[in-house]
């Protein structure tokens, strides 16, 4: 209990929301008491980051839904959040498990890096407004909108990219807020998107509606986001006809 507690702690210095809107420790009690996981790591004896996952039964198929994922800010950049993901991985196929499911915010280009490239998941389903607008100031006050994220834990793609640290995109969409070559789809992300994020909501808000509405254009064409690659005008997700990458 008293490291579900530690959880917390981290939760609410991590994403700063409300009292209200923060997990609480008896939920972390029961995903670790009815198969889910939770996972954490430390720096000595001292908690750093932790995962946060809950069973589910989706299609006929039981998975996990990572809820949860954060790590201390001074501690980014330095493999935590990849060690966890790797030991949650572990875990689940040691215990049958195959496909592991959570979400992200398409705004956070750092993440769909981490978890398309660096980690071989694919998207195709986005969730507008999935968890109503919080108080936590990472939303900006937006409609909380996000990429469904799949890990087929032991499909090719993410073999590959465990081995070698990284799922490398090769497709080479054009730089256009959305295009289509050999089969292969674009959509870009602007530089400008953390200069928005500090000082003009109006204009994140028009960003996140047109970003909403390609990816569920492709999605509904049967597309899914593979990928995320670095462009003169900022950032592209990837995106090509659905088949097991």
């Amino acid at each position: 209990m008293e490291e579900f507690q530690k959880c917390v702690a981290l939760q609410q210095a991590i994403w700063g929301e409300a009292d209200l809107e923060v997990e609480p420790a008896t939920l972390f009690v029961v995903a670790s008491e009815t198969g889910g996981q939770v996972l954490g790591a430390f720096d000595g004896e001292r908690m750093v980051g932790f995962t946060l996952a809950i069973v589910g039964f989706v299609e006929g198929r039981v998975l996990l839904h990572s809820h949860m994922t954060g790590v201390l800010e001074e501690y980014r950049d330095r493999g935590v959040g990849r060690a966890l993901k790797l030991f949650q991985r572990e875990d689940a196929l040691g215990r049958g498990i195959r496909l592991v499911v959570w979400t992200f915010d398409p705004l956070e280009v750092r993440n769909a890096h981490f978890n398309l490239n660096r980690l071989g998941a694919i998207s195709r389903k986005y969730l507008p407004n999935l968890y109503g607008v919080t108080t936590s100031p990472l939303h900006w006050g937006l409609a909380t909108d996000r990429l469904w994220v799949e890990w087929h834990l032991d499909s090719a793609r993410v073999v590959k990219a465990v081995a070698s640290g990284e799922w490398r995109v090769t497709s080479k969409g054009e730089s256009t807020s959305s295009s289509t070559t050999n089969g292969a789809a674009s959509i870009t992300i602007s530089n400008q998107l953390e200069e928005w994020k500090r000082s003009d909501a109006k204009r994140l808000g028009v960003e996140q509606l047109r970003i909403r509405e390609e990816f569920m254009r492709w999605f509904a064409k049967g597309y899914a986001a593979v990928g995320v690659r670095k462009t003169e005008a900022g950032a592209a997700y990837v995106l090509g006809p659905w088949s097991e990458f």
